[in-house]
């Protein structure tokens, strides 16, 4: 039986947190949506202190930003998109169109068509989220998208170069500088300035999660992604500096940033946490990490494998990284998960910025039903049918016709008819 030895902030205090950005959302969209552009010049220049004569960037500023990038930056950004982009084209072949006869002379299929327009948000704030410049805009051009548009905020009132840098190598068509609900609104509802989109993807604050929950149906969105969440699944064989290392690697995400561990070694757990706490004696960025790990943390014991399989399946979290002397055990038996780690050679960082993996990942238990970002997000399946014999029309016509007026469908079943009188031979 699983045995809780630190637990995490109770659902009902997270719940009247998120009743309140609720609100805040739901009352800045309504601004932006009646005032346009002036709503949104406002929301920027109060919360990023930014107002400039155009939120988008022209040719000749980005052409300027790339001159002023590193050749490492390039490189290193190049290897990454390489990466993401070699995945995403491999994910893109597996989507086939089809067409099958299912009688003589009927003919069904599906077409893949992507989606016409997309809105991405790239994250800054606390940290310059280049690595979602790949992710999202780069995944979509993949996939066909026709016009992609990118937002990120600036950062202490200055343009972050190395997203930018991202953003147009990805295949960005529009950049701009803009964040938050403001930019989530903008290219959702669209205002006098910014066309609106079919779509928008990526990860982002609470602010931003709540703003494409409330905007899904007017668009469509990837997920609800955010705040981040990790778990290490652990035995005796695991090292307890790696799982502290790996914890922490993601709780400096945000202080609501949920970090867990499940392992069948009470012993390597309890290291684990000992070492967490020496570790945030030194991280830099202890003052955020330790919070999410005080407020969010958990570690949970169990007696076997297929009891930590049965509780990381409860947990559903984003990330999970299994640090057993058998990994591929969890890949086999596993059902809900954002993105697996196997094995000590890997680590969510790598699946976060360079490997080829998408990082934007369902959140909050979402990975119950959904993956997370792929090509297929930006794609539309869509069925069609054809006919191409008068005898079939009319003997599914027949069928049809019956099946309509079962459920007092009176009009559905005079299509039916129609096409019998006309082309039945009786």
């Amino acid at each position: 039986m699983a045995k809780i030895i630190k637990e995490g902030m109770k659902q009902e205090s997270i719940k009247e947190e998120d009743k309140k950005v609720s609100a805040i959302v739901e009352a800045t969209l309504a601004d932006i949506e009646l005032r346009g552009d002036e709503a949104v010049t406002e929301l920027s220049e109060k919360f990023d202190g930014w107002k400039p004569k155009s939120f988008r960037l022209s040719e000749d500023q980005i052409e300027q930003i790339k001159r002023e990038i590193s050749d490492q930056t390039k490189e290193d950004i190049k290897f990454a998109q390489d990466n993401i982009r070699k995945f995403a084209k491999a994910q893109l072949e597996s989507l086939n169109d089809i067409e099958v006869e299912v009688m003589p002379g009927v003919f069904l299929g599906h077409k893949n068509i992507p989606v016409n327009s997309v809105g991405c948000y790239i994250p800054g704030g606390r940290y310059p989220m280049v690595a979602s410049a790949h992710m999202s805009v780069l995944t979509a051009k993949v996939a066909g998208v026709k016009r992609v548009i990118a937002c990120t905020p600036p950062i202490n009132g200055e343009i972050p170069k190395a997203t930018v840098y991202a953003m147009a190598e990805a295949g960005a068509d529009e950049i701009y500088i803009l964040g938050g609900i403001q930019a989530m609104g903008a290219m959702a509802i669209g205002t006098e300035s910014i066309e609106s989109v079919d779509m928008i993807v990526g990860p982002g604050n609470a602010f931003v999660a709540e703003s494409k929950r409330q905007l899904f149906g007017r668009v469509g969105i990837d997920l609800l992604a955010g705040p981040t969440e990790t778990l290490v699944i652990a035995d005796e064989t695991s090292d307890p500096e790696m799982i502290a290392t790996d914890i922490l690697g993601q709780a400096e995400h945000g202080p609501t940033s949920p970090g867990a561990i499940i392992s069948t070694s009470e012993e390597i757990a309890r290291q684990a946490m000992n070492e967490i706490e020496r570790q945030l004696e030194s991280l830099p960025t202890a003052e955020v990490a330790s919070v999410s790990w005080r407020d969010y943390g958990q570690v949970i014991i169990v007696d076997s494998y297929d009891e930590a399989i049965k509780e990381a399946d409860k947990l559903a979290f984003e990330h999970v990284e299994v640090l057993t002397k058998n990994p591929n055990l969890f890949l086999e038996n596993m059902t809900n998960y954002g993105a697996l780690f196997l094995g000590p050679e890997t680590n969510v960082a790598y699946g976060d910025k360079v490997i080829g993996t998408n990082h934007t990942l369902p959140t909050k238990g979402a990975a119950r039903y959904t993956g997370g970002l792929w090509v297929g997000k930006f794609i539309k399946t869509v069925t069609y049918q054809r006919i191409e014999s008068e005898e079939q029309s009319a003997l599914i016509g027949e069928y049809a016709a019956r099946l309509c007026e079962l459920e007092n469908f009176a009009g559905h079943a005079e299509q039916a008819k129609l096409r019998v009188r006309k082309y039945g031979t009786n």
